[in-house]
């Protein structure tokens, strides 16, 4: 389950960057909110999926309340999936 959680934190933290610095702005410079839409759902599902499965590990790996905010607080920081795979979870 670690293995699929790594991969969800990748897809969901280049899923928010191309949201964040990708569509947003075309959408309000470009008057163009195609990327919006079609980027939306699946950056939407990852950031569930990211959310249930780090509170399904959260046992199985020990994380304190502390750790697990920071895991939990990632997912809405742009780069933070990435801190977390190399801090949290690339060594378990």
């Amino acid at each position: 389950m670690l293995n699929t959680f790594r991969i969800i934190a990748f897809l969901e933290g280049v899923s928010y960057l191309l949201l964040l610095f990708v569509a947003v702005p075309v959408k309000y410079l470009m008057d163009d909110p195609q990327y919006v839409k079609m980027l939306g759902m699946p950056h939407g599902l990852l950031f569930i999926s990211y959310l249930t499965l780090a509170i399904l590990l959260r046992s199985e790996f020990k994380w304190n309340t502390k750790n697990f905010g920071v895991i939990l607080l990632a997912s809405i920081i742009p780069f933070g999936t990435f801190y977390i795979d190399r801090k949290y979870l690339k060594h378990s």
